[in-house]
């Protein structure tokens, strides 16, 4: 119970997720040199604070800690996408909270390594995790995405998202559009 006397809503535990190809599972933090391989290859149109900075973070270490503190958060969270048959992970896709919805509005994120585009891996692992928002019962689930990325924009758009016409404007890095997907 919040201080305020409300209940405090119990969020669904978004565990392991299984597709034709993929399974979709906690991140772990002997998997962090992998992840830190997905911000050495970001297209240099992202922005700074998701690149790797003239010191060369965020290190390996840097990932191995926040995949550490991600295992004390409650709630889904992001899961690494791992191909079955080969058992090597090409990236994550989940759920973050925070700003653009209400906190029980959750934003889908992902992303792959460059050798697993173009392969239907970011479309199938979307879908299993906007299958499962949607069971575990939210009304609303949101992206953002740069308006030059347009096979991110297409992964959306099969996942049944569909930009809201709210712009975050950078003329530098490219805007930001809000899409939303409704159940």
């Amino acid at each position: 119970m919040r201080a305020d006397g409300d209940t405090i809503p119990l969020v669904p535990v978004l565990d392991t997720l299984e597709t034709d190809r993929l399974f979709l599972r906690h991140r772990r933090v002997d998997e962090a040199a992998i992840y830190r391989q997905l911000w050495a290859e970001r297209d240099p149109r992202v922005p700074p604070h998701r690149q790797i900075d003239p010191e060369g973070r965020p290190t390996v270490e840097d990932i191995a800690a926040q995949i550490r503190a991600e295992r004390e958060e409650a709630g889904p969270g992001i899961l690494a996408v791992e191909r079955k048959g080969t058992a090597d992970v090409i990236g994550y896709c989940g759920l973050v909270f925070h700003g653009n919805g209400s906190p029980d509005e959750p934003e889908l994120v992902y992303e792959l390594l460059r050798a697993a585009h173009g392969c239907g891996y970011a479309t199938e692992s979307g879908r299993a995790v906007v299958t499962w928002v949607g069971e575990a019962g939210y009304g609303r689930l949101w992206a953002t995405v740069r308006d030059w990325n347009v096979a991110s924009r297409r992964v959306l758009e099969k996942l049944g998202f569909r930009e809201t016409g709210r712009v975050e404007q950078d003329g530098v890095y490219g805007d930001s559009l809000l899409a939303v997907r409704e159940f």
